[in-house]
């Protein structure tokens, strides 16, 4: 299991760049400044809340490998289950939060009132990527602890740059509808990605893995 904080750190970074390239696509829209703007206030709340659920990834790869080793499927799954539901249980609080004060939130970064508006109404958006980030990265944690790094970061590079940025770039240059557009197609790589994770998961046979 050695190799496992190496490669966690790479699936990490292969979703810091897949935001990174999304305030690309932006930057490319007509008049960018306020979408840029608002798109941006949002991924630093995103990436906030992100935290917890990088918490709950690396404790959850360390206790699923550590059971996993001594011989206790019981207990790595019991592990799975009470990471997972505490990871989503807190990330359900930080959505309330976010739809609650989509319209306040945005006034912590900007005094303007067009990119304000603009945040607002992506706050809905935000919501869902909050609460999905809030079980995707512990389920990638479950399976780099169980020793299957190579299949999450190929699940990584297919759901997010084969699946989610060509799908952006359709929805907010194609059909012109802008940074909504781009976001969705994003929330649309992530929502894959957390599917197949959750399905790798359910039919995975714990006492076959020890």
């Amino acid at each position: 299991m050695a190799p496992a904080p190496a490669v966690s750190g790479r699936t990490n970074c292969l979703e810091m760049w897949y935001y990174t390239a999304v305030l690309i696509l932006v930057g490319c829209l007509k008049n960018p400044e306020i979408q840029v703007g608002a798109i941006s206030i949002c991924m630093n709340y995103q990436l906030w809340t992100l935290m917890v659920a990088l918490g709950f990834n690396a404790a959850v790869s360390v206790r699923v490998s550590n059971e996993l080793g001594a011989n206790h499927p019981k207990a790595a799954k019991f592990s799975v289950v009470v990471a997972t539901t505490t990871s989503a249980a807190i990330g359900l609080v930080f959505t309330a939060v976010s739809l609650a004060a989509r319209k306040q939130m945005p006034r912590l970064f900007t005094d303007d009132g067009a990119v304000v508006k603009e945040t607002a109404k992506l706050g809905y958006l935000l919501a869902a990527t909050i609460f999905l980030n809030s079980i995707q990265p512990v389920l990638s944690g479950v399976a780099i602890g169980a020793g299957w790094q190579s299949l999450v970061a190929f699940v990584n590079i297919g759901c997010y740059y084969l699946v989610g940025l060509p799908l952006a770039a359709v929805l907010g240059f194609k059909l012109k509808l802008n940074v909504t557009g781009i976001w969705v197609g994003v929330l649309i790589g992530t929502v894959l990605q957390t599917a197949i994770l959750f399905v790798i998961l359910a039919r995975t046979k714990w006492q076959k893995e020890v």
